[in-house]
């Protein structure tokens, strides 16, 4: 036993490879989130000015790429996959019931955090990294300013507010889209469209994507920042620091997507996943 009991302790301690760097980078981005969460029930609002350009910056990066999107993926995969089947049966009008359910309970919410993932976070880990190697993080400090108030919670608070509101704005992208197929292509009516169209919703499917989105928010954020103040080697270590937060950032959110729609039908059973 010992020879199998010292490769997994040994596996563990390493931090330069997986399970090891797991734990660690776990870890790390957990007291990181622990240390925002102190400064944000900290009084002073020093950093008001910060939040509010990063919440601009994020709605200028990320709103018409994820309304794009959304858009496409309403007319291709429900609009005209989905419309195509439904015309089968003669059905055609019930295919708009099925595009909030889509954008609001699965789909939609992953595109989402996938797009802000490889762009606000790719965005937030390479400023915060170029900073440390540049060691304005340490200046800053000398001076009695504190970076985790002053750069990193704005950034993850900010990320934590836009996203729900991002995640409606790209829902009804995603409904217009799947209108425009069953109506132009299948000879669906208007009338009939918006009849059907919140039928399968129930309010807890808004709720449900305001939550999970603000939660998506928050990891993204601490992720991102996690990576990029433990960037080292100059502009090489601050790419792969990049590639590594936008990667485990969509591991995390395919990890809580399905932890939190399990938990989420046992307490909430009267809203049906199953359409």
């Amino acid at each position: 036993m010992t020879g199998p009991v010292a490769a997994a302790r040994k596996a563990f301690t390493r931090t330069d490879i997986p399970p090891g760097s797991w734990v660690q980078n776990s870890g790390g981005t957990a007291a990181l989130g622990i240390k925002v969460a102190a400064q944000i029930f900290t009084p002073g609002l020093s950093w008001r000015t910060e939040f509010v350009r990063q919440y601009v910056f994020a709605f200028q990066a990320t709103l018409l790429p994820a309304m794009i999107v959304s858009f496409v993926v309403g007319f291709s995969t429900i609009g005209i996959q989905g419309g195509s089947l439904a015309a089968a049966f003669g059905a055609v009008d019930r295919i708009s019931g099925a595009a909030p359910i889509a954008f609001l309970r699965g789909l939609g919410p992953i595109l989402t955090a996938a797009i802000v993932a490889g762009t606000l976070g790719a965005t937030i880990t390479a400023e915060i990294g170029a900073r440390k190697i540049r060691q304005e993080l340490l200046a800053l400090e000398v001076l009695g300013v504190n970076p985790i108030r002053n750069l990193i919670m704005p950034r993850v608070v900010g990320l934590a507010l836009w996203m729900p509101v991002l995640a409606l704005l790209t829902f009804w992208a995603g409904v217009a889209g799947t209108y425009c197929a069953t109506v132009f292509l299948y000879g669906n009516t208007t009338q009939a469209f918006f009849d059907q169209l919140l039928l399968l919703t129930h309010f807890l499917d808004l709720w449900g994507s305001v939550v999970r989105l603000t939660l998506f928010g928050i990891l993204i954020g601490l992720i991102a920042a996690y990576k990029g103040m433990q960037v080292g080697g100059g502009a090489e270590g601050v790419g792969k620091a990049v590639n590594e937060s936008v990667v485990s950032s969509l591991v995390v959110v395919g990890v809580v997507t399905l932890v939190y729609t399990t938990l989420f039908e046992a307490f909430f059973p009267e809203v049906n996943f199953l359409i």
